[in-house]
């Protein structure tokens, strides 16, 4: 065995796991690279005749040609059933019950990592990696991420939800390089069938990036049941009828098919009365949310109960200064005191201390002084 250990590669087909795989390979890892099938589109649709991102013949090809190139072992394992249960069946469950999911992090936290040490263990491989943009060390016996040096690419919110045990076998080999080095990277390992290979923003089992089509192929009669329900406006007026509420998000402004002679945004989705709420810009501010299934990072508790960070929203989120506070071992609360634009139910915050993630966990509840003052019976 190589002195380095043996360490198992998920390789997507794309120029950053390709790169990753090779890099330890080169620096004297035992590499064994992997190819993990998720999702077909005859299962989820949208084929649109442009086969892009990780589940493709010829992704999969790509990465075992780099294999074969470089020596190592490779294998494709088929997920598909793990990754329907966790991932495509809660992302349908969230829209439908009126929240915004990020399925990315759900394949994160409960697939991906899980999926690849229950076959790394089977091989013998003491470590996993991937091409993620992010870092991971040791420190005050918590394994700690860390923001990419690359922020533009930083894929550090992502990861929020990898399990301590998880994180002490993981290796980050693109941590410390910009996305640009690891393209002259991959040329000059001679990898060019992946070295130009455009990123894939869409979410890989909506290849179409049509959420409508494929939430009314996953739910039957859904598009009948939550059609026509009503647009109102902040004060509860009726001020028109939208397509269903689960085709919307918060903070969405374009597609309302809806004219006030200004303009209006998604400022509250309620399911169970299929009402959607407008309202204009400055009504997307809310200062205040709770996350829960919590998941501590640098900490394995928020020191104090609470502490200064910054909080990202969404994975483009820039973040901006907050407090956030814990409220029980599964769930915090962050406060913002300037406001955040369209804070969305089902999405993560995430919170960093400088580039450390402290913690992070899914958003349900917004503006909670609001909420709870009005919870109160008169």
């Amino acid at each position: 065995m190589s002195s380095k250990g043996r360490v198992l590669v998920a390789m997507s087909g794309g120029v950053d796991s390709s790169v990753a795989a090779v890099m330890l390979h080169e620096q004297g890892y035992e590499v064994i690279g992997i190819t993990m099938k998720t999702w077909d589109y005859h299962r989820s649709g949208g084929n649109n005749g442009k086969e892009t991102g990780c589940c493709t013949v010829e992704s999969m090809n790509d990465a075992r040609h780099i294999a074969v190139k470089y020596g190592f072992k490779h294998f494709i394992v088929d997920i598909r059933d793990e990754f329907g249960d966790w991932v495509i069946d809660r992302f349908v469950d969230e829209y439908t019950s009126g929240r915004t999911p990020n399925p990315c992090v759900l394949c994160n936290t409960h697939i991906k990592w899980a999926a690849l040490l229950r076959r790394a263990d089977n091989l013998g491989c003491g470590y996993i990696a991937t091409g993620h943009y992010a870092n991971v060390r040791e420190e005050n016996g918590r394994y700690v991420i860390s923001k990419g040096k690359d922020h533009d690419k930083d894929q550090s919110y992502a990861l929020w939800g990898v399990q301590q045990k998880h994180l002490e076998r993981t290796i980050f080999p693109l941590g410390s390089y910009r996305k640009k080095e690891i393209r002259q990277i991959a040329e000059d390992f001679g990898l060019l069938n992946v070295a130009n290979k455009p990123d894939s923003y869409e979410i890989c089992f909506i290849p179409d990036n049509n959420y409508h089509r494929f939430l009314n192929d996953r739910v039957d009669g859904l598009e009948e049941r939550v059609a026509g329900g009503n647009f109102v406006d902040k004060y509860g007026k009726i001020v028109g009828k939208h397509k269903g509420y689960p085709y919307y998000t918060i903070g969405q402004r374009r597609g309302l098919d809806i004219a006030l002679g200004y303009p209006v945004y998604v400022t509250n989705i309620d399911p169970v009365n299929n009402v959607i709420t407008i309202g204009e810009k400055e009504d997307l501010i809310s200062t205040t949310c709770k996350a829960k299934e919590l998941n501590l990072v640098k900490y394995d508790e928020i020191p104090d109960g609470s502490m200064d960070v910054v909080g990202k929203i969404r994975y483009n989120d820039a973040g901006a200064s907050g407090t956030i506070t814990q409220i029980s071992e599964d769930e915090i609360k962050v406060n913002f005191p300037a406001g955040r634009e369209a804070i969305t139910p089902g999405q993560a915050i995430v919170c960093y201390e400088g580039d450390d993630v402290v913690a992070g966990g899914w958003i349900h509840k917004v503006n909670i002084e609001i909420d709870e003052k009005e919870s109160v019976p008169a």
